[in-house]
């Protein structure tokens, strides 16, 4: 009786010993960046209930599914913090991102946010599948404009206390800081006291603040140091959004600009800047106009270039702006992304336009042509007025995050800026690879923990057991961007796999029909 009852104990040992560890996905032989700037190991990923559940050898632990990622390189997803997804509800599946290698995208940037907050984000979680993770900002203009419309003037105290409690009311529901467009409307009416007074109310619920500069071409050094005042004053962690050295005349400045950055976190503030890889930027040309020209309605902007006196002033400021910010000096740095009056111009340049209407493409002629042009409706333009050796420079700093400043592009639709579909695999492919301007250590640190570490995201951008599943895979022989300023509706290659929250939703370079992403609120990770 004993010996038997040995030998079943033995049995029952050996059969559980026996017994395999059982995952839902296995990454094997992969080459593995945690994102931390660490050297690539080799190992194994076990992904169990969307979850990274051991790193390590797996070679004889079963999965429902496995991916072989021998000869690639195996890094968290991508957390892009500057993303226009203005269009998710249209595009929920968010190709044109996911398909770079992001897994998160932060939106309203450029004091855009959503408003309602909360009912916005509710019908986003509860009505659509979403291809990655989203998150938002609560952006200054959005709410400006609810309160005071397009007006150029200081809000009243009750006015003022309206908008903090907006503020505080979109934090409460999941933003996770707020954002400013102080160069559009109608932020750029607005003081840096009122700037300050709105910020505090997010910094002391622990959210950041992202700026676009009031001015990013003469006016930079101005802008900055605002930015800084402001995270100074408010208290508040910083983030100089998209930063750059707009116009010939303030090509270098970002020695001094960066210099500036150095100099506050030295003295103790918290202050970061995200980059897109392109000497080109993307806005409406609207941009072009002084800002006063645009106060109140459209029909306000129609007397004011009926008026012969304001005509002048406004012609002035176009002028000055074609010469010397983002015109570059030359017709040609302009291009239409958007036009929705007259697509054939889509692709084409200010130029090509005013050629078109017979005329010498002055810069006189090219005012003239931008205020035709708003009065039709506007037009989104790519501008192409930056300096490369200002963008490896901002590229460099070890507090530069990758971002996109990009919207969701629809296939086909449009003429976007390249950025939309290559910005990650950009640095990766053109920027590390073959220009070695960073390491792919370095890159990847910059688009994963750096960005993750900003919006206080402890379960994600870092590959470590236990935080959330969220992998790009990738071929960094081969990873690069294909999207154009002259055919932008390109894919990249070499970006393999893209699992969200677990869900492969990227294979072989192309997208399943599985989604995973999540809608992230400020509420679940900051600290208040």
């Amino acid at each position: 009786m004993r010996i038997t009852s040995i030998a079943l104990l033995l049995v029952l040992c050996i059969t559980g010993c026996s017994k395999k560890e059982h995952y839902d996905l296995i990454i094997e032989h992969g080459w593995v960046l945690d994102g931390t700037g660490a050297p690539a190991i080799q190992a194994d990923l076990g992904i169990r209930d969307g979850r990274i559940a051991k790193v390590g050898d797996l070679a004889n632990a079963e999965a429902t599914q496995r991916i072989d990622a021998g000869g690639l390189t195996v890094s968290p997803g991508f957390i892009d913090l500057h993303a226009h997804i203005e269009p998710i509800m249209r595009l929920p599946d968010a190709e044109s991102h996911v398909r770079q290698g992001v897994t998160t995208a932060l939106g309203g940037p450029d004091g855009g946010g959503p408003w309602p907050f909360g009912k916005y984000l509710d019908s986003l979680s509860q009505n659509f599948q979403l291809g990655m993770n989203v998150a938002y900002l609560t952006g200054h203009n959005t709410i400006r404009r609810r309160v005071m419309g397009n007006a150029n003037r200081k809000p009243t105290t009750a006015e003022l206390d309206t908008m903090k409690a907006m503020v505080r009311k979109a934090m409460n529901e999941g933003a996770f800081g707020m954002s400013t467009g102080l160069k559009y409307l109608p932020g750029t009416f607005s003081e840096t006291s009122e700037v300050i007074a709105l910020s505090q109310v997010a910094g002391s619920m622990g959210g950041i603040y992202t700026s676009h500069l009031r001015e990013e071409g003469l006016g930079l050094l101005a802008g900055v140091r605002e930015a800084i005042l402001i995270g100074q004053e408010a208290k508040i962690p910083i983030v100089l959004t998209h930063h750059k050295a707009m116009g010939k005349p303030m090509w270098g400045a970002s020695k001094i600009t960066t210099g500036i950055v150095d100099s506050a976190r030295a003295a103790g503030l918290d202050i970061m800047m995200d980059q897109y890889p392109y000497t080109a930027s993307h806005t409406g040309l609207s941009v072009l106009i002084p800002s006063w020209a645009l106060e109140g309605s459209v029909e306000d902007f129609k007397k004011r270039v009926s008026n012969k006196g304001e005509r002048t002033r406004i012609m002035e400021g176009i002028k000055f702006n074609l010469l010397n910010d983002r015109g570059g000096g030359d017709l040609k740095n302009i291009q239409f992304s958007n036009v929705r009056w007259d697509s054939t111009l889509q692709g084409k340049t200010l130029h090509d336009y005013v050629v078109m209407q017979g005329k010498e493409p002055s810069i006189e002629n090219g005012a003239t042509a931008t205020i035709e042009m708003q009065l039709k409706g506007g037009a989104g333009c790519i501008f192409h007025a930056m300096s490369e050796e200002d963008v490896v420079r901002i590229m460099q700093h070890p507090f530069t995050m990758h971002a996109s400043d990009g919207g969701l592009a629809k296939f086909g639709e449009d003429h976007p800026h390249p950025r939309a579909y290559g910005t990650f695999p950009r640095i990766l492919g053109y920027y590390v690879r073959e220009k070695k301007v960073l390491t792919l250590e370095e890159a990847i640190r910059k688009m994963t923990s750096l960005p993750a570490s900003r919006l206080n995201l402890t379960d994600r951008g870092i590959i470590k057991e236990g935080n959330i599943a969220d992998i790009t895979i990738f071929d960094a022989e081969r990873v690069s961007d294909k999207s154009t300023f002259v055919e932008p509706h390109q894919y990249p290659v070499g970006i393999e796999y893209v699992i969200v929250g677990g869900v492969v939703t990227v294979e072989k370079n192309s997208m399943t029909a599985k989604r995973g992403g999540k809608v992230l609120k400020g509420t679940d990770y900051l600290k208040r």
